[in-house]
């Protein structure tokens, strides 16, 4: 902790900025960004020396001499990287607190009687005051994936994407989310095949082809209706599954019920890249996953997401291991990627854009455009090297406090311990 308040207190222009967000009002929408290495996480690519003009929220102009309307706040870059908001992973933040502590924990859906529930939304207990939220925030993310977890069918519900700008509700489409392999087996009767006998099944029902008072049957109304969406095609259905021969069942499925889909983890998803780019199906890589941890995952590479790219498959990152309060670590899977072959431009884009496109929120996040929301982080170095860090965050062109309740016991017990 002393390291980082050590680093803090190096950048000259970290005054400049603090001065910034103490003096302009919470509310306020318009900033110009000049002299920055904005990496727009668009075609555009990497832009030097460029300025980004903010206005109402909502970037207006990106490009070299813009000049600012009166009385709108300046912030001198210095050739310091100005990027999109960074992307969290599927996480629980906001619906998780403590995750020892079940009473703040929302993810999960837990009825015997009908375990099966398509239809349970997690964003519905979204909490934007969670304290996880800051200390996201301060290393750069600004939106995260709510993922409903597993807990009583491997059917486990729907979730959406969120902004940490303390707004309550989500943003662009829902996404469903499904948990497939030996992790799920324990809920499908201890075998893989039931769940595609299981799932068979829930899409029969969601097409009429079940009666609905049928003594068999999986699924409520609510969920035949949820369900019957997703094979419309509205919205995609988000898979955690990791063994290749798994991956591909899922991409005969997907073919045959015509349904966008999505892979989330995908130790394994390499051996079927070719198929995985034809299919158009983005993988969600976690990127240190390389030990084969199950045997779901004896493929596992470091090289998963390079190779995955090569191939053309749209990669993006989320991490499994308590993903809500490591969602620091964000940086360090796309930055271990890069290390094993990933161009730096993609792993850049596997935090912003290509999961912003996955999503459905493209339209107002993930890149640095005019017309998209003004959510940007000013870096002190690369974005994708842990031993740097955002200097500052704005969501929405609102300036974020760069403190949380960690920064602030860190500062609390400094002064503490440095009075004599």
């Amino acid at each position: 902790m002393g390291m980082l308040n050590k680093r803090r207190r190096a950048w000259p222009g970290a005054t400049l900025v603090a001065l910034l967000v103490m003096t302009t009002a919470a509310s306020a929408q318009d900033l110009l960004v000049r002299g920055a290495t904005v990496a727009t996480a668009s075609a555009r690519g990497n832009v030097e020396d460029a300025d980004v003009l903010v206005q109402g929220g909502i970037i207006r102009a990106v490009g070299r001499g813009l000049s600012a309307p009166a009385g709108v706040p300046v912030v001198e870059a210095k050739g310091r990287m100005l990027t999109p908001a960074l992307f969290g992973g599927i996480t629980e933040i906001g619906i998780e607190e403590v995750s020892g502590e079940s009473s703040t924990v929302d993810s999960a859906l837990k009825i015997g009687e009908q375990p099966l529930r398509p239809e349970f939304d997690v964003t519905l207990a979204y909490n934007p005051a969670s304290v996880l939220i800051p200390v996201a925030r301060l290393d750069g993310i600004g939106f995260t994936a709510l993922g409903a977890a597993t807990g009583g069918g491997f059917v486990a519900g729907q979730g959406g994407v969120v902004r940490f700008d303390g707004s309550a509700d989500p943003i662009g489409p829902r996404a469903l989310f499904l948990r497939l392999g030996a992790a799920a087996s324990e809920l499908t009767g201890q075998s893989r095949a039931a769940q595609w006998m299981l799932l068979q099944q829930m899409v029969d029902e969601a097409r009429g082809q079940v009666d609905a008072d049928s003594p068999h049957a999986l699924l409520t109304p609510a969920g035949r209706r949820t369900l019957a969406r997703y094979l419309s095609g509205q919205g995609r259905i988000v898979v955690e599954v990791d063994r290749a021969a798994d991956i591909r069942q899922l991409l005969r499925w997907a073919a045959r019920e015509r349904v966008k889909i999505a892979v989330a983890g995908g130790a394994e998803a390499w051996q079927l890249a070719p198929e995985l780019a034809a299919a158009k199906v983005p993988v969600f890589v976690d990127a240190l996953g390389n030990l084969p941890t199950t045997f779901d995952q004896i493929g596992a590479t470091l090289e998963n997401a390079a190779r995955l790219r090569r191939a053309g498959v749209p990669v993006a990152f989320a991490q499994r291991d308590d993903a809500s309060h490591n969602a620091r670590k964000m940086r360090q899977l796309a930055g271990n990627a890069v290390a094993n072959g990933l161009p730096w431009a993609d792993g850049l884009a596997g935090l912003t854009r290509v999961p912003a496109e996955v999503l459905g929120v493209a339209d107002q996040i993930g890149s640095i455009e005019p017309g998209k929301r003004a959510d940007l982080v000013l870096w002190e170095g690369d974005p994708l090297d842990v031993a740097h860090y955002a200097e500052q965050v704005w969501l929405g062109g609102r300036a974020m406090p760069m403190r949380s309740r960690q920064t602030e016991l860190r500062d609390r017990y400094l002064q503490r311990n440095a009075q004599p």
